[in-house]
């Protein structure tokens, strides 16, 4: 049997040619045998429920199903119909009816289950050995730990057992194994991907991470993935599209001399410093900054009122089986009884004090680039302190989910001793898609090849400079000239129904943004069987509110030609934005809105429909 390339490009393009998912079935428990690791899986379909899985897909349609016959793993604390869920601890264990939403999401994209991965118990850890199962090895050294609290996730793709794997994020746990197994960890942002069906850790900060061998897949599963849950109470809809870039120099905030923390690991420092050497040669402008906020708010997570939360996920089991827990997760967990409901309050207080001292960053910088973990842990140092390695490898993980910020952690160059390490990217929420080209960039600058398989990236349609034409997307449509942007505020947004008449016409989604305050939004009378529309009339400032809408760019031919089809009463104008710039967007004449629903306090129309279509 030919060894098979798991990236979603050459192995769709290898499914384009002939191949059977039968076949890569087979290659599956072939790669699991020749890791020969019981620890990476806790749970797996036999052969020949994949066998019949992979026979019953469709015909190959990679439009229609754009993972189809791709395997994955699923971290042991989300749902998968068929599988025991564990969260690593056998005496929690059930049997659950319906797979996670995004499970389910996938499944139907499709994707082929292969089985449950092990984990930190109940997902309290980043070292991926608080478990009671066997300890996946990590494929580099087996005397590092794998990372956690995705250990099996991390090591599963890294081996290349699947293509991709999911993990949960709550301080860390979808960066820190992706560096220490030298694979994609992107942590979306709050919402993006739905929770249901996931054993909680601390739910309000919860995120489902995706590990892949590329940024180009990582974005393709997410995107599949992604999408509001009305099942889900803490599900929101957060746009997901690859931006364009569009400053001629992306600024990268980095750690400023007294933020660098590397606890002695010289080799880790240096795998940094050579980052941010590619960093450079690929054209951003690094700013230091001061990261003294950042660590503040991360002490919060283990030292604060958060440690109760992780209490109530599972609370009705804990109250009465706690002893079924590792001695090192029942330490951390049980510290919920330190806190009230008053330190509850507290806690919020300061983080939201600490938040807003942080909030003028993101004015000087694009994006922030940190060290994934300061350095490496190992077996033999948790032996002696169970603690202090793990706390060590959250420093630059554990303020992410707290603050609202998404991340993106990518490999970078190897440290001098051969072990991987890998820089993390991190924006506020709802910038997912703009740290996509930046991270694609660096880990085709970084030459790494794909997690421990040794095989090469594919080439990278994202190129290797931080730099606007590096950004567009692969299915951009070319066209003489520059791209043309617009603003966007109703049924063209990104997942609305009539985004595709952008798309169809090489559009491109660049960023969401809001209006200045001069603006009301108004549900225009629906016209005929079409998409219902909103009219955006400029008003006084002092009449008026700041408005969410999306830029788009098109090239000039598209450009001209959606123009010409916009029906009256709209019209495309100068929108003035929040930063005090303008770009052509839809506008609606006054007569317009007459007898119209004045819909402004939503604060845009996506807002809008979601408030209707709950109601």
């Amino acid at each position: 049997m030919a060894d098979l390339d798991f990236d979603l490009v050459r192995l769709h393009a290898a499914y384009a040619a002939g191949l059977s998912p039968v076949e890569v079935i087979e290659q599956v428990f072939k790669r699991l045998a020749e890791a020969d690791d019981p620890g990476i899986f806790i749970a797996i379909h036999d052969r020949e429920t994949l066998m019949a899985m992979a026979r019953a897909l469709p015909p190959f349609d990679a439009e229609r199903y754009p993972l189809w016959g791709v395997p994955f793993a699923i971290k042991d604390n989300i749902d998968l119909a068929g599988l025991p869920t564990t969260a690593a601890c056998p005496a929690f264990a059930y049997r659950p009816e319906r797979s996670a939403t995004v499970v389910e999401r996938l499944v139907a994209a499709g994707a082929l289950p292969v089985g449950k991965t092990n984990l930190d118990q109940f997902a309290t850890g980043l070292v991926g050995v608080r478990t009671p199962y066997p300890v996946p090895l990590n494929p580099f050294d087996p005397a590092v730990v794998p990372g956690g609290s995705s250990s099996g996730s991390g090591v599963a793709v890294a081996r290349g057992i699947v293509s991709f794997a999911l993990g949960t994020d709550t301080a860390g746990s979808g960066r820190v194994p992706a560096a220490l197994n030298n694979v994609v960890g992107l942590k979306p942002s709050l919402g993006l991907l739905s929770t249901r069906g996931v054993v909680p850790a601390c739910r309000t900060l919860d995120c489902v991470s995706v590990f892949a061998l590329t940024v180009a897949d990582a974005v393709a599963i997410t995107s599949v993935a992604a999408g509001y849950d009305a099942d889900d109470p803490f599900s929101r809809p957060v746009p997901f599209q690859p931006e364009v870039l569009t400053r001629p120099s992306v600024r990268l905030g980095v750690p400023d001399a007294a933020s660098r923390r590397f606890f002695g690991d010289v080799n880790a420092e240096a795998a940094f410093d050579a980052s941010l050497a590619l960093a450079e040669d690929a054209g951003a402008r690094l700013v230091p900054v001061d990261m003294s906020p950042l660590f503040a708010v991360a002490s919060l997570l283990y030292d604060g009122p958060w440690v109760a939360e992780r209490y109530a996920g599972a609370r009705d089991f804990l109250s009465s089986d706690i002893e079924a827990l590792l001695p090192v997760t029942r330490r951390i967990i049980s510290g919920a009884g330190r806190f009230s409901a008053v330190d509850a309050f507290v806690g919020r207080y300061r983080l939201a004090a600490l938040a807003r001292e942080a909030a003028p960053l993101w004015q000087e910088i694009d994006a922030l680039m940190v060290p994934s973990i300061p350095g490496i842990a190992t077996i033999a140092e948790l032996e002696t302190d169970p603690i202090g390695p793990n706390s060590r490898l959250g420093t630059y993980t554990n303020f992410v989910n707290l603050l609202d910020l998404c991340a993106l952690a990518v490999p970078g160059p190897f440290r001098g001793d051969g072990l991987p390490a890998g820089v993390t990217l991190i924006a506020p929420a709802g910038r997912d898609g703009f740290l996509a080209p930046l991270g694609a960039a660096l880990h085709a600058r970084a030459a790494t090849p794909l997690g421990a398989t040794g095989r090469p990236q594919p080439d990278s349609p994202a190129g290797r400079t931080l730099a606007p034409a590096a950004a567009a997307p692969a299915s951009a449509v070319s066209a003489s000239g520059p791209l043309i942007e617009l603003g966007v505020v109703g049924a063209h947004l990104s997942g609305m129904p009539l985004n595709g008449e952008l798309t169809s016409r090489g559009g491109q989604f660049v960023r969401g943004t809001h209006t200045g305050p001069h603006y009301r939004l108004y549900a225009l009378a629906r016209q005929g069987q079409g998409a219902q529309r909103p009219g955006l009339l400029r008003v006084g400032p002092e009449e008026g509110e700041e408005i969410a809408l999306e830029i788009w760019a098109l090239p000039p031919a598209g450009f001209a030609d959606f123009v010409a089809k916009v029906p009256a009463p709209l019209t495309i104008g100068s929108v003035r934005l929040a930063d005090g710039s303008a770009v052509p967007g839809f506008l609606c004449e006054a007569i317009g809105v007459h007898g119209a629903l004045d819909i402004t306090g939503f604060g845009g129309w996506r807002a809008y429909v979601q408030a209707t279509t709950d109601a």
